[in-house]
């Protein structure tokens, strides 16, 4: 059965996706080629985007931070737009994602769990202020720290680093989700970041897509498995 048909069939769809939703809008991902843990720089990107790590070097944190993980111009791309028009027709109920970058709301969903946080928002970590991505760019010192303008202490990005526990409200709305779907789409993940891999063990619905360029460990559970573009397989579904 074609992808198009399982949506036609499917009142309760929701979407999980990865990095590799976001390629395609020049965002890139982690474990490819031409991915952030494959490039090379003074320590480990894995342990530059740590928790430690933003505690004892706040400096080469943010340096790391705003050179290879912001992407202001960024605009969202096919598989956006498409899950969008399918939250639009009531179908698409809920929207997963590994992503920090905020692509999913600008398309217009609405109804977004963003696993790891979100660059778009930004906290004090003394007077608990919060700011927007364009408030924390104005606010970097000769450092290049972000540092609030009331109490002067630094601004962290409201984003999920390693070493540090997933929001769990956000956690168990994602496995509500699932839990109630009929249809789950897996998209440009590779399905190896736990515990938000582990989230599909929820699933026990009707059908489960896999759309990713290489294969994952759950191809073998996935009544469908397509290795192709999201953008273009999510554009040509909803037609």
């Amino acid at each position: 059965m074609e992808l198009k048909e399982m949506i036609q069939q499917s009142n309760n769809i929701v979407f999980f996706g990865g990095a590799g939703v976001s390629t395609e809008s020049g965002i890139p991902d982690f474990r490819s080629d031409n991915g952030l843990y494959k490039k090379k720089y003074r320590y480990p990107a894995e342990i530059m985007v740590s928790h430690s790590f933003f505690v004892q070097n706040p400096k080469e944190f943010y340096e790391f931070y705003f050179n290879q993980m912001i992407y202001p111009d960024a605009k969202p791309n096919k598989a956006h737009q498409a899950l969008a028009k399918l939250e639009a027709m009531g179908k698409c109920k809920a929207i997963i994602t590994q992503n920090i970058d905020g692509l999913h709301q600008k398309a217009g969903s609405k109804n977004v769990f963003e696993l790891h946080g979100s660059v778009a928002k930004n906290t004090c970590v003394s007077c608990r202020r919060h700011y927007t991505l364009e408030e924390v760019i104005k606010a970097k010192d000769d450092e290049g720290i972000p540092r609030c303008p009331h109490c002067g202490n630094i601004i962290k990005p409201d984003v999920v680093l390693y070493e540090e526990a997933l929001d769990q409200d956000v956690l168990h709305g994602a496995l509500r989700a699932i839990a109630n779907a009929d249809l789950l789409i897996v998209g440009g993940t590779s399905l190896v970041v736990y515990p938000a891999a582990g989230l599909i063990d929820y699933f026990h619905g009707k059908y489960l897509v896999v759309i990713n360029k290489a294969a994952t460990d759950r191809d073998g559970m996935a009544n469908l498995v397509i290795h192709d573009s999201i953008g273009k397989v999510l554009e040509e579904a909803i037609r």
